[in-house]
């Protein structure tokens, strides 16, 4: 990249957002300036909707937002899905039947409408944010199929995150995608050519922008196929080691050292 992005895209959790989930005020004003020069932001991050308004509460801008991984993508000034790329009933039974044949003790929960209610089987674990949410709610196994959902939540007991992911994408191969975003043992499966890239190249087209125009930052798997799609696809200093292999550069710093807004300081000069 030898030109000034006319767009950056970045991931929330671990990336723009820090570990006490906050975003610092450096953050918020190099976010304020960009989008006051005519920089184009997108945020694009394997979170629900219902999990956004935190992040918006924050932020000095309100940009568009990419969620579930690529399956969603939310307008926060009409609070309005304009894309949705689910796995539909049919996929997400035979996506089921497959796991369930094939891993011993594995239960599910799905985020349905690009996240905004989540339904989950009766042994699959909550968060304690999320237990008695009016949005979130058990549902019997044959109940969990019958709508198309925005992600699979996968779960089996205690599993090592990178091998468990490998497990379930093997499976699911041809059929589905399998990633995750964090070091709890959960794989999230997105429909087939699903991801965080393949939503935002429809989202840079659709504003005449090119990937060799983008810059964007991640720090997990699920932000592998975006960070190699972008013109410069940037890891943070906290990132995994497979996104930290595979970026075309590093912050200096991590998500809690303001890594992103320290890197687009310098390239911007502002």
């Amino acid at each position: 990249m030898t030109q000034t992005p006319r767009l950056v895209a970045t991931d929330l959790d671990g990336t723009l957002v820090g570990q006490d989930r906050t975003v610092s005020r450096r953050t918020a004003e190099v976010l304020r300036r960009l989008d006051a020069a005519g920089v184009l932001i997108v945020l694009v991050t394997g979170r629900p909707i219902r999990w956004l308004h935190p992040v918006y509460d924050q932020l000095p801008v309100a940009p568009i937002a990419i969620c579930a991984n690529g399956a969603a993508t939310y307008d926060p000034g009409t609070d309005s899905i304009v894309h949705s790329t689910p796995i539909e009933p049919g996929t997400l039974a035979e996506v089921c039947e497959r796991l369930r044949a094939k891993i011993p003790g594995v239960v599910f929960a799905v985020e349905r409408d690009g996240g905004r209610q989540m339904r989950h089987e009766a042994e699959f674990p909550v968060g304690p944010w999320e237990v008695n949410h009016h949005s979130v709610g058990p549902v019997s196994y044959a109940e969990l199929l019958t709508r198309p959902a925005a992600k699979l939540l996968v779960r089996a007991g205690v599993q090592q995150s990178d091998e468990f992911t490998a497990l379930v994408g093997e499976c699911l191969e041809g059929l589905a995608e399998a990633t995750h975003s964090s070091s709890s043992g959960m794989v999230e499966v997105s429909a087939a050519g699903v991801t965080k890239a393949s939503a935002l190249a429809r989202v840079a087209r659709e504003q005449a922008v090119t990937a060799h125009e983008v810059i964007a930052f991640g720090d997990m798997p699920n932000d592998l196929p975006m960070l190699a799609w972008a013109g410069r696809g940037i890891a943070m200093a906290n990132g995994h080691p497979a996104v930290l292999a595979a970026a075309h550069d590093i912050t200096a710093e991590t998500n809690d050292g303001d890594g992103v807004a320290v890197y687009l300081e310098q390239l911007y000069r502002y």
